[in-house]
């Protein structure tokens, strides 16, 4: 059950449009272990600043 929630809460995120954090961390974890992952707070800004007219256009990679 906890599983199906937490994918219920993802797929309700990718819906509307809010980054998913978890998945940026284990994305960190995979291609960047060299790199310390932003917090929280600073993910969401950075994916807000990219989707909405940010400098970089969001591509990490």
């Amino acid at each position: 059950m906890s599983l199906f929630l937490h994918r219920l809460r993802q797929m309700a995120r990718m819906m509307v449009g809010v980054p998913d954090y978890d998945a940026y961390l284990l994305h960190m974890r995979d291609h960047h272990p060299d790199d310390a992952p932003m917090d929280r707070t600073a993910f969401f800004r950075e994916r807000q600043e990219a989707r909405y007219g940010g400098k970089n256009g969001g591509k990490c990679c």
